[in-house]
């Protein structure tokens, strides 16, 4: 199970004991936001997009964020096209629901961290299944996903 693996990755660290598991679903933004009392804007979403040369990019964002196609576009040089629910579990070992950017093996991952969630103390990820979260400060979230970077490719809702 994808909870055990990402409950094994953060006992190296330390940090295990942070995991919380809801009794309800934080499979979704909202129900998360609700199962860890806080508001949407700080769940961290893990967003997956087909690379063309055949791996997976990851974005790990705001919750009340969206892609911006045309940030994403020039900061990769392709088109956002997210990937299926079989292809996010082929690459990430993570279901839809629980998709995070820790303990991910595959080698054709490359990992982000959107500024969005800057505007946060802390954010909420999920932990591999869809009743999960740790909460980590953005540092934090930005060394145990080993994300690539910090990129800016969604838009914040009063950007609009």
């Amino acid at each position: 199970m994808a909870i055990e693996k990402v409950r094994e990755y953060f006992k190296r660290i330390g940090i295990e004991e942070r995991i919380k598991e809801f009794s309800e679903s934080s499979a979704t933004v909202e129900l998360a936001a609700k199962a860890a009392g806080v508001i949407p804007a700080r769940i961290c979403k893990t967003i997956s997009f087909l690379d063309p040369e055949g791996g997976c990019v990851l974005v790990q964002t705001a919750g009340d964020t969206k892609i911006n196609n045309g940030k994403f576009k020039r900061q990769f040089g392709f088109k956002a096209k997210m990937l299926t629910a079989d292809q996010v579990l082929e690459f990430t070992g993570h279901a839809v629901g629980g998709v995070c950017a820790f303990a991910i093996e595959n080698e054709k991952v490359r990992i982000y961290a959107d500024v969005s969630m800057q505007r946060f103390d802390t954010v909420f990820p999920a932990c591999g299944s869809s009743n999960s979260a740790i909460e980590l400060t953005c540092q934090e979230l930005f060394q145990y996903s080993k994300a690539q970077g910090w990129i800016d490719v969604c838009k914040i809702p009063e950007e609009e």
